[in-house]
């Protein structure tokens, strides 16, 4: 019997009971964290043909982009690669369109499972982990316990590749992977706008009193605000950017619960909020909520002001802090959001056409039917981030280093919230908001930051708490970009098994080929894009000016001036077929509602014009793409798209083409 049970054991894939209890299990690639970027990751092992576990210490699938971020946080969509933007064309196309920046949880929801069922990866949901057994520098197997807390049962995972996709670093850190938390010091990596700052953004205007009985400090002071003192900027410290839910409420009459009195309601945790309005005067919610309207009368409100959803200060201990200590955090920001709902709404202290707005609005039946309607999932914006084989920084978001070991680009403000709530000169004053846009174009991140120093792990990749600054994830740190990485990721743990290598020594080259001939993970035909600043696939002519930002990818083009001119963009076609063809038209003012457009498929040429009068540009993107006709295509470099100024009356853009093979 014995020898029966140990050739189970040897047996790949096999689940067998052991003496002690727990089970074990062997696969190819175990990913840890069912976020975006887990779902990502073990879809696209899964299509290498590896076998994958997701381990999902909750319920559900998707992290914080079915969690009710559903207004993008995009930066540029040019960074939105692979299987990023086959999720982003999939919500559109359950709205209607190619794409779809701002969506309902329920939609994502159901979309990640579909990459969960078309993968084929076995997932394990309500499992956390508890021990990483390690031989040297390669983990050997992680232990999991029920995530409710039950220690009768343990589950063993056996992988050859490790790839934490949690939002905490959970896997990492019990690796014994180097990491830090909280904000270095400028001078650390040579920055700016790192450690402590106080600035003007999401900050409370002067005169505001922080004592519970203004002009008297002997009172104490107001719920929220730390008696610290404000250290010197740019000093470094291990406090956190604060965290908050983003709220899916509904004005639809048919689909809204009403917000009632939560438990644990305390009204004087929002004595700040009527302090300030009383400075600071609103007529609207959008004073201190970031109200951004999701299809179908919901929304995604996010933090906004000095005095909103995210709770200053009380996240310190999250990032390591064991999972009960997680518990009573996330129940504290669940009981001070719910509460700021109902303060709004109710408290007759504040402004009567405030709570009337605030009235109109409650809980949806149809999302979350599982949580009572409300998100599951704490927007955790940073926790622990790895101290990699190489540390990503402010440099590298203004382009002053760029790496060549590419996997992936960002393109987002390097960005902060405040993390901590002082008193300067007897004002209560917000601290560590960060918002710096100036010189970050597209970037690219380097494959040496999602790896730990070779040394710790060799089997390992964090594609979620990378090896950045706290500046630079700031700008890294958005979901359609985890997704990018998740996806960089597991194709590097893949060739890492294929080559029996670490994942420190894969073939960059090959893992960079990969990512760029198969983006959707399946074999099947890649979109083909153009952009203007592809040198060798445009000509132009005539007078055009090359402006940054604002438009997709790193630049655009505009003629401003009558004399003839147009940009000609030519696709290098592999494969021939019908393809779906776009132009992306950035949203000008002064631009021309008419754009010409010449289609040449090889053979023969379609002259139409392009309306742009009418374009809507949804969520935070500079522009869309338009339809400009379906044609069938041979391979070559024959084929082209051309954009002239021809009957103009405005401002003309000449952007990027993309080419999509047809269904």
């Amino acid at each position: 019997m014995k020898f029966i049970v140990l050739a189970l054991w040897l047996l790949p894939g096999i689940i067998q009971a052991q003496p002690s209890g727990s089970t074990t299990v062997t696969t190819d690639v175990c990913v840890y964290g069912g976020t975006s970027s887990g779902v990502i990751a073990a879809y696209t092992a899964s299509k290498t043909g590896k076998r994958v576990i997701l381990v999902e210490p909750s319920h559900r699938l998707g992290g914080l982009s079915s969690g009710g971020l559903g207004f993008t946080d995009i930066g540029n969509k040019y960074v939105v690669t692979g299987l990023a933007r086959d999720f982003y064309h999939r919500i559109g196309t359950h709205y209607g369109k190619l794409e779809q920046w701002t969506f309902e949880p329920r939609v994502a929801d159901s979309l990640f499972n579909d990459y969960a069922k078309r993968g084929a990866f076995k997932t394990l949901y309500g499992k956390r982990l508890t021990r990483v057994n390690k031989n040297q520098n390669l983990i050997v197997s992680i232990e999991l316990e029920n995530s409710a807390g039950d220690t009768t049962k343990k589950e063993i995972i056996k992988a050859k590749q490790y790839i934490d996709c949690t939002y905490e670093g959970d896997l990492m850190a019990k690796a014994g992977v180097s990491y830090t938390i909280g904000r270095e010091a400028n001078s650390t990596y040579n920055e700016t706008v790192n450690g402590v700052q106080l600035k003007n953004e999401h900050q409370f205007p002067d005169g505001v009193d922080p004592y519970k009985i203004p002009g008297k400090p002997e009172s104490g002071l107001l719920w929220g605000i730390s008696a610290a003192t404000l250290a010197e900027t740019g000093s470094g410290d291990k406090k956190v950017q604060a965290y908050n839910f983003r709220i899916c409420l509904s004005n639809d009459p048919g689909n809204r619960i009403a917000i009632t009195r939560p438990a644990n309601y305390d009204s004087t945790r929002y004595e700040l909020l009527l302090r300030y309005l009383a400075v600071k005067t609103s007529d609207n919610l959008g004073g201190f909520l970031k109200m951004d309207l999701m299809p179908n009368h919901k929304t995604d409100i996010n933090n906004n002001g000095p005095f909103s959803t995210d709770m200053i200060g009380m996240n310190y201990n999250y990032p390591d802090g064991d999972y009960l200590t997680r518990s009573v955090i996330i129940q504290k920001h669940e009981d001070y959001t719910k509460g700021l709902l109902y303060f709004i709404g109710h408290d007759a202290r504040m402004p009567g056409q405030l709570r009337k707005q605030m009235l109109e609005w409650g809980y949806p039946k149809d999302e979350y039917l599982d949580n009572n309607h409300w998100t599951p999932q704490l927007y955790v914006r940073e926790a622990r981030r790895m101290i990699g084989a190489y540390v990503m920084t402010q440099a590298n978001c203004q382009g002053r280093e760029v790496v060549t070991d590419e996997i992936g680009k960002a393109a987002y403000t390097m960005d902060s919230h405040n993390a901590e709530r002082i008193v300067v000169n007897g004002m209560v004053k917000n601290e560590g908001d960060v918002q710096l846009r100036e010189g970050v174009n597209p970037y690219p991140i380097a494959y040496r930051s999602i790896t730990p120093k070779s040394s710790q792990c060799g089997n390992l990749l964090v594609p979620v708490c990378l090896s950045a600054s706290h500046m630079a994830y700031g700008s890294i740190r958005m979901e359609p970009v985890f997704m990018v990485l998740g996806q960089s990721a597991a194709v590097a743990a893949c060739l890492a098994i294929k080559q029996k290598s670490s994942v420190q020594q894969i073939n960059i080259k090959q893992l960079q080929a990969e990512l760029k001939n198969n983006p959707l993970a399946d074999g099947s035909t890649p979109d083909i894009l153009v952009d203007n600043d592809d040198v060798t696939g445009v000509i132009k002519e005539g007078d055009w000016k090359q402006i940054s930002n604002g438009g997709y990818g790193p630049s655009y083009l505009v003629n401003t001036v009558s004399a003839s001119a147009w940009v000609q963009f030519i696709p290098t076609i592999r494969k021939g077929g019908r393809y779906r063809v776009y132009l992306y038209c950035p949203k000008l003012q002064k631009a021309s509602t008419i754009t010409s457009v010449e289609l040449f498929n090889g053979i023969k040429s379609v002259n139409t014009i392009i309306n742009v009068k009418d374009m809507g540009v949804t969520g935070q993107t500079s522009g869309e793409w338009l339809w400009i006709g379906d044609s069938s295509f041979v391979p070559g470099k024959n084929a082209s798209v051309k954009i002239s100024n021809t009957g103009a009356n405005g401002v003309v853009v000449a952007d990027a083409v993309l080419l999509i093979p047809a269904k």
